[in-house]
C-alpha cells in the first residue's frame, strides 16, 4: 500500500523555513506541530535536517530527503537513490529540565524510556534521535555507550546546539556506536542558506 507523504525540495529550503523556529529557542521546545508537514514539530524537523546533513556530505550526495511518515514515525529520512525509508523515533532533554542529574544520566534514562516503550516491535528499523537542548556537564559519547542496554533501534544519534556567534548556530552530531561514536560539527551560516560540516571525532 503506497500512502502520502510530504517533503523539502531540499535541505537549503528547509533549513530556511527553520531558521524563524532556531532563532526563537523557545519554539523548539514549546511550539505546536505543524499541520500542513505531518504534525511534527520545530525540533523533529531540525533532527532529521541534522542527520541528513550529515549523511549527505558523507555520501558526497543529496540523496537523503526529509519526509513526513503517515504511520506517526517523528519523520523519516529517505533514501532516493536506494530507495530505502529511515523512520526516526525523536526526544528532547529540554533546557529547562530541573533535573540536576549529570547529562550523562539524562541521555541514558531516555534511551532507556524509548527501549522500554515498545521493545523490539517499537524500536525494530527506527533510528532513535537524542535532541540535547539543555546546557551543563560536559558527557562522554565513548563512555556512554559503554554502558547502553540492549538496543532494537538500527541506530542512536545526540544532537545538540554547541554554540551560537554572530547569529551563526553550530550544532554537534554525534553517533553512539559501541565501535567508536563520529562526530560531526554543522556551522549553519547567520544567512541560514549555507552551511558546513566538518568530522571532529
Amino acid at each position: 500500500m503506497k500512502h502520502e507523504v510530504t517533503t523539502f525540495k531540499s535541505l537549503k529550503a528547509c533549513i530556511k523555513e527553520l531558521e524563524r523556529f532556531i532563532r526563537n529557542g523557545n519554539h523548539l521546545e514549546t511550539g505546536r506541530e505543524f499541520q500542513k508537514f505531518g504534525n511534527l514539530r520545530s525540533r523533529e524537523v531540525l533532527g532529521c535536517w541534522l542527520l541528513a546533513a550529515v549523511l549527505n556530505h558523507e555520501a558526497k550526495s543529496e540523496d537523503i530527503k526529509i519526509c513526513t511518515d503517515p504511520l506517526g514515525s517523528d519523520g523519516i529520512l529517505f533514501d532516493t537513490k536506494k530507495n530505502i525509508s529511515h523512520p526516526l523515533e525523536q526526544v528532547m532533554i529540554a533546557r529547562c529540565n530541573p533535573s540536576d542529574k549529570k547529562t550523562e544520566e539524562l541521555i541514558l534514562e531516555l534511551i532507556h524510556k524509548k527501549q522500554n516503550k515498545g521493545g523490539k516491535s517499537y524500536a525494530s528499523g527506527k533510528t532513535l534521535v537524542v535532541f540535547l537542548n539543555r546546557k551543563g556537564d560536559s558527557w562522554y559519547p565513548n563512555r556512554l555507550t559503554k554502558i547502553l542496554p540492549q538496543l532494537d533501534f538500527n541506530a542512536v544519534w545526540v544532537v545538540g546546539l554547541q554554540e551560537m556567534v554572530n547569529d551563526s548556530y553550530s550544532y554537534n552530531v554525534t553517533q553512539l556506536s559501541r565501535g567508536g561514536c563520529p562526530i560531526w560539527r554543522i556551522n549553519i551560516k547567520n544567512t541560514f542558506d549555507d552551511w558546513i560540516i566538518k568530522k571532529i571525532q
